[in-house]
Formats: C-alpha cells, structure tokens, sequence
C-alpha cells in the first residue's frame, strides 16, 4: 500500500505564520474540538501544552512535523472530508498561538473524492491519543 490518504494540509499563507510560530514558541501542534465558540476553529499551541485524550485522531502532520489532532466527535462527522488549514485576518482565539498576530486560522474543506474515501476507508485506522505520545 502506497501513503495514506492526506486528510488535512496547510495554505502557503497558513505554512508561513506556522513556520513564524515555531521560530517564536518551538515546536507546535494543532487541535480541532468539536466545541462551540474558539473550538470550532484549529486551535495552535506549543507542542506539549495541550494534552490530546485518548480518543483523539491524528489526521496527520503538517508543515513538516506539526500534527494535527481532531477530537473524536468532530472526526466522526468530518472523516469523508480533506481539510486545508488557512489563515485571515481577524481575531482568532485567545488561548491559540496566532491570535497576537492579528489573524486566526480557518479550516476549508472539501469532500473526498470517491477513489481518495474508498482508498481511506482501506487503510488502517487513524492513530488515536491512546496510540501516540507525542
């Protein structure tokens, strides 16, 4: 079996301000909560400062070693999709890396085509929060 199907990536806009960040706070990560408010957006926190349960999914990694974790939930609803992390002006959340820098990140997505889900659908499952300690 050739690599997995890629479940999330990163606008250049977005790959820059990550790379910024990391040259600010280190290593990072991304979470997607299913929750309200500030969850409903990718949240970016130093890698190790947010602890992701054991049911967690990770989607992937972007900008070369930064993973991207997507809560249970929200993955069960979001799994037939291919997620692009961007960036736009405006006030992102308070606890995410981004928000002094006057943006916030935004996810876009798109259906899966049909041969990427059956493909997916194929692979082994996802690592989870109980699998990775990261």
């Amino acid at each position: 079996m050739g690599a997995r199907v890629t479940r999330v990536e990163l606008t250049q806009a977005a790959e820059e301000l990550v790379d910024k960040l990391k040259g600010m706070h280190g290593p990072l990560m991304f979470h997607q909560s299913g929750g309200c408010c500030d969850g409903s957006a990718p949240m970016c926190y130093p890698r190790g400062e947010f602890r992701v349960g054991a049911s967690d999914v990770l989607l992937g990694h972007v900008a070369g070693d930064t993973p991207f974790w997507m809560s249970a939930d929200q993955y069960a609803y979001w799994r037939h999709t291919h997620l692009t992390v961007d960036v736009v002006p405006g006030r992102g959340s308070g606890f995410s890396l981004e928000a002094p820098e006057g943006v916030r990140f935004l996810l876009r997505s798109r259906v899966l085509t049909d041969e990427e889900f059956q493909r997916a659908e194929a692979e082994p499952p996802l690592p989870t929060g109980a699998d990775v300690t990261d």
